[in-house]
């Protein structure tokens, strides 16, 4: 009996504490039920907004953080840094919906040890908050060959130079719909530094209209 205890109070101490941050009460219920599943994992709280989800992280400083791209209208990517700063031992694995390849390089060059679409969590989410939180990188495979299209550094279809990771973000978005203002919104930047941006890729694509970098976009593949 005593070493049943004294087993299971080691168990409970090695479990790795999750953090889930999301704005959308029912994905965080679903996500909580899914790492519920796994006994080496425990959800120790919720966050719904960027400024709450610094500060949660910062108070229970978790193995893990699964952190949404976007909540409450703001982008979560800026945040990244201050995150890590502020919890060092937390691994953040991205759980997002955002497809464009773009997010998922922004995100792990700032520091995101994962990037994982939400489409995948039923099979993959348990599975890869277990790999960041052992110190690997999870790329959800079907985001690999997105990933190679867009390579860092790499060329355009016609020799262009290669888009930055913000670059990439704001054509995404523009390639969406969203205004400048919309795009400052979202990224957490000015909207005069979209505009220099939006000029930059403009330069790169070598193209006038916003119709002419759309296409362009698409066909030299960074849209995915």
């Amino acid at each position: 009996m005593h070493a049943d205890r004294a087993e299971q109070g080691v168990d409970a101490m090695s479990r790795l504490s999750v953090v889930i941050a999301d704005d959308h009460p029912v994905v965080r219920a679903g996500m909580r039920v899914l790492l519920s599943q796994d006994d080496s994992l425990e959800v120790v709280a919720e966050s719904s907004t960027v400024p709450e989800t610094v500060e949660t992280v910062t108070r229970h400083q978790p193995s893990v953080l699964v952190l949404d791209l976007t909540m409450a209208g703001q982008s979560s990517l800026p945040s990244i840094p201050d995150l890590l700063a502020a919890s060092p031992g937390t691994r953040v694995l991205i759980l997002t919906m955002q497809e464009d390849p773009a997010f998922a390089r922004a995100a792990l060059r700032i520091g995101a040890a994962g990037y994982l679409l939400k489409e995948a969590a039923a099979e993959e989410l348990v599975g890869a908050a277990r790999q960041v939180a052992r110190g690997a990188t999870y790329l959800q495979p079907a985001m690999g060959a997105r990933l190679a299209i867009a390579d860092t550094g790499a060329p355009g279809a016609d020799g262009d130079p290669a888009l930055t990771a913000r670059e990439l973000q704001v054509l995404s978005l523009l390639a969406l719909g969203h205004t400048n203002q919309e795009i400052a919104r979202r990224l957490y930047v000015s909207v005069r530094t979209v505009e220099t941006h939006r000029a930059r890729i403009r330069d790169k694509l070598k193209t006038e209209t916003r119709a002419e970098l759309i296409a362009a976009a698409r066909e030299r593949g960074l849209l995915g």
